[in-house]
């Protein structure tokens, strides 16, 4: 026991000695947390318009005023013909452009049926997708009142609809994509950290040879291998420390469920991670095929088929099957569960357990491997 003790403390204090590598797994979990925390939002405001407006009314300019009174549209120009339309959203000076026809008032007046021409730049589709619906919305709300307001002046009470929704919108009220994202960011780091760390650490000791010389030394292969994960273990809490500390203080998330569910979901990610970081030192050869293989050969699929960005129902049947083995996604969804819904461990023991296993799977034949290279 004591060997092994000696052997952390020794692995302990050739990080310290490493000044850039311990800044590395200090301060960079902080700084990413906070600035994936800003970038990572698909919540799209200030949607540049460019507006033509053919008829040039009262009712024209107040529905172009209720556009940009929402805050979420900001009016770049009054355009008069539809070539500079084309020429704004071309360029990406507009989002969108608006398209008001002539007599529309008079036909709002009447009563009459009228349409609006929106040309939306869809090369970013999601952007394009929510600016449309907000469009929708608004207008939707536009047409509603002209039309009590022309049956108000008729003297006519008119009832729009029978079925009024009332929402009430839980876990995350404001709809903000950020209080879902960084919980999910912070596994990612978390993932990155740990699995880079690894690997790296271990190459590298193949690389100056010192991991040769402590083969034949009277230190057990078990010892070795145990030395080499518990220090990573312990640098996976500090950094579960800090970028948790980031999203509760920064952001202002709180994690809602239990802390000890949380930590130990944490636990048997980092099972995985580890495995898999150990298992990519078996097979590279040099620090940057480790790294290559670390990124492009495991965090990637992993960072596509979780979940992480791309929503896993709209995925094809074939990649749904694939996201079955990737332990990053059944930890994301136990960590929102429990940061967003205060899930406990009745809602998400099938996910713990299957990412128990799964980590348990890993690390084992990852250091079976690591044991027969050894020898």
């Amino acid at each position: 026991m004591k060997t092994l003790i000696y052997f952390i403390k020794k692995e302990l204090q050739q990080l310290r000695r490493d000044p850039k590598m311990f800044l590395i797994v200090l301060l960079a979990p902080v700084l990413q947390t906070i600035l994936l925390g800003y970038a990572a939002t698909f919540d799209v405001n200030n949607v540049n318009i460019i507006v033509f407006d053919q008829d040039k009314s009262i009712q024209s300019r107040k529905y172009i005023e209720k556009l940009i009174q929402s805050g979420y549209f900001t009016l770049k120009k009054y355009s008069n013909n539809y070539r500079e339309i084309e020429e704004y959203i071309l360029s990406g000076n507009a989002v969108a452009g608006i398209v008001i026809p002539n007599n529309f008032e008079k036909n709002l007046s009447n009563n009459v049926p009228t349409k609006l021409q929106v040309i939306v730049d869809g090369s970013d589709g999601t952007k394009g997708s929510i600016a449309t619906g907000y469009i929708q919305a608004i207008t939707s709300d536009y047409s509603q009142e002209i039309i009590s307001r022309n049956a108000a002046k008729k003297g006519i009470a008119i009832n729009l609809t029978n079925i009024q929704p009332a929402t009430r919108i839980w876990y995350n009220p404001e709809l903000k994509t950020r209080v879902f994202m960084v919980p999910a960011i912070t596994a990612l780091l978390l993932m990155i950290m740990t699995m880079l760390l690894t690997s790296l650490a271990i190459v590298k000791e193949k690389e100056v040879g010192t991991l040769e010389q402590l083969i034949v030394t009277p230190i057990k292969p078990w010892q070795l291998i145990v030395g080499k994960i518990l220090p990573f273990i312990i640098i996976s809490f500090v950094i579960i420390i800090l970028v948790n500390s980031v999203m509760v203080f920064w952001f202002r998330i709180p994690i809602k469920g239990n802390i000890i569910l949380f930590i130990l979901a944490s636990f048997t990610f980092i099972l995985s991670t580890l495995g898999l970081g150990l298992f990519v030192s078996t097979i590279s050869k040099t620090q940057q095929q480790a790294m290559m293989v670390t990124v492009f050969g495991v965090m990637m699929p992993m960072i596509y088929f979780s979940g992480f960005v791309f929503p896993i129902e709209n995925m094809p049947k074939i990649i749904q099957y694939i996201t079955y083995i990737i332990p990053l996604k059944y930890f994301l969804i136990i960590i929102r569960g429990v940061i967003l819904k205060g899930n406990g461990f009745v809602e998400l023991w099938k996910e713990l357990v299957i990412l128990f296993i799964m980590g348990v799977f890993i690390l084992l034949i990852s250091t079976k491997r690591f044991h027969k290279k050894l020898g």
